[in-house]
C-alpha cells in the first residue's frame, strides 16, 4: 500500500513526459512544413534566375527592341486624348445609359465609323477618331450612406432588421451609384463635346423614361397642391383662433377670475399649428428640390470639355507597353522551348527503360 503513491507518481510523469514529447513533434513538424515551403520558394527563385540567365540575351533584345519600337510609335502615332461627363441618371434608366455606352464603344473597336457617326450625329471621320467610350460609377462613401438610408426607407420594420450597411455594400454594384462618369477616349480633342447631345437624348427620347418623367411630374404637381391647401386651411384656422380670442378679450371681466385652462389650451393649438405650417413649407421645399433633381431624365452634373486632356503618363505610352508585351511573348516562347526539351527527354528515358 506504501508504494501506490510512487508508482501513480511515476505514471503522471510518463503521461506528462509523452505529452511533451509529442507538443515537441509537432512542433518540428510545423517549422519543418515552413521551411519546407522556404526551400520551394528559394528553389523557384533560383530557377527563374537560372532561365533568365541561360536567355539573358534574347530577353534583353526583346527590351530594347521593344523600347526603340513603341518610341517610334510616341512619334508616330496621332496622341489620344481623353474626355470625362458626370452625369446623374433618373427614373431607372441607367441601365440604358450603360447599354448604349456599351453599343457605341462595341462600334468604336469595330471601327465602323459609318454605323457610329449616325448614332452620335458626327461626321464620318470625327467617328473614326473615337478609340473607347466607357463609363464608370462615381460615389464616395457619403453618397454610399444617403443610398442606403434612402434604400431602408422604403423597407418594411421586418425586412430592415435583417440588412445592414455592411451587406448593403457587399451587394452595391455600379448601377447602384447616384453618379456615373461617361468617357471618350479620341484622337481628335474636340470631338466628345459634340457627341454629348446623342448620348443624352439616346436616353431622353426613350418612351418609357418619359412616361415615368410625366406621372412624376403630374405627382409633384399634386402634392404641391395638396401641401397649399393644407397651408390655406392653416391660415384659416389661425385667423378664426385670433377672432375667438378678441372676442373672448372684449367680454367685460366677471369679478377677477381667469379661466388660465381656456388660455392654455389656445396658445397649445396656436403653437400646433404653426409647427404643422413649418413642417408643411419643409415640405414644400424637399418638393421644389426633388421637382429640380428630377427635371431632366438624365441629369448632367458635368459637360464634356470642349477640348479633351491629353493621356499624358509613361504607363499610357507605347515605350513602356511595348517592352512589357514582347517580353511576356518572348517569356512564353522560351519557356514552351524548355517544356519541350523536358519532353523530349521525358520521352527518351521512358523508351529506354
Amino acid at each position: 500500500m506504501a508504494d501506490q503513491p510512487v508508482n501513480q507518481n511515476n505514471s503522471d510523469e510518463i503521461d506528462l513526459g509523452q505529452l511533451f514529447q509529442m507538443i515537441g513533434r509537432g512542433f518540428q513538424k510545423f517549422f519543418n512544413f515552413i521551411g519546407s515551403i522556404f526551400k520551394g520558394i528559394f528553389h523557384l527563385i533560383m530557377l527563374f534566375l537560372l532561365f533568365v540567365q541561360k536567355n539573358i540575351i534574347v530577353i534583353a533584345a526583346a527590351i530594347i527592341i521593344g523600347g526603340v519600337g513603341g518610341f517610334i510609335l510616341d512619334k508616330v502615332l496621332p496622341e489620344k486624348y481623353i474626355s470625362r461627363m458626370v452625369v446623374e441618371p433618373n427614373f431607372n434608366s441607367v441601365q440604358q445609359l450603360y447599354n448604349n455606352i456599351a453599343f457605341y464603344n462595341d462600334l468604336a473597336e469595330a471601327q465602323d465609323s459609318v454605323a457610329l457617326a449616325t448614332a452620335l450625329n458626327i461626321t464620318e471621320h470625327e467617328a473614326s477618331t473615337i478609340k473607347e467610350i466607357f463609363t464608370d460609377s462615381y460615389s464616395d462613401e457619403n453618397q454610399k450612406v444617403k443610398l442606403f438610408d434612402e434604400f431602408i426607407r422604403e423597407l418594411d420594420t421586418t425586412t430592415v432588421k435583417t440588412i445592414d450597411f455592411e451587406n448593403y455594400l457587399q451587394n452595391f454594384n455600379s448601377l447602384d451609384a447616384r453618379f456615373h462618369q461617361i468617357s471618350v477616349i479620341s484622337t481628335d480633342n474636340r470631338v466628345a463635346k459634340k457627341t454629348q447631345p446623342a448620348i443624352i437624348n439616346s436616353i431622353a427620347v426613350n418612351e418609357y423614361f418619359k412616361l415615368q418623367k410625366k406621372i412624376n411630374d403630374e405627382n409633384l404637381d399634386l402634392q404641391e397642391d395638396i401641401y397649399k391647401n393644407q397651408l390655406s386651411e392653416i391660415d384659416s384656422l389661425q385667423s378664426l383662433y385670433r377672432t375667438v380670442l378678441v372676442k373672448e378679450a372684449e367680454k367685460p371681466m366677471q369679478g377677477t377670475s381667469i379661466n388660465m385652462a381656456e388660455t392654455g389650451e389656445s396658445s397649445s393649438r396656436e403653437l400646433a399649428l404653426v409647427q404643422e405650417k413649418d413642417v408643411l413649407k419643409e415640405r414644400l421645399v424637399q418638393l421644389n428640390r426633388e421637382r429640380a433633381n428630377k427635371s431632366s431624365i438624365i441629369n448632367v452634373i458635368s459637360d464634356f470639355p470642349t477640348r479633351g486632356v491629353e493621356q499624358k503618363g509613361f504607363w499610357n505610352s507605347y515605350k513602356f507597353l511595348l517592352p512589357v508585351l514582347l517580353l511576356v511573348f518572348t517569356f512564353a516562347f522560351l519557356a514552351l522551348l524548355e517544356l519541350n526539351k523536358y519532353l523530349k527527354s521525358y520521352n527518351k528515358e521512358q523508351v529506354d527503360s
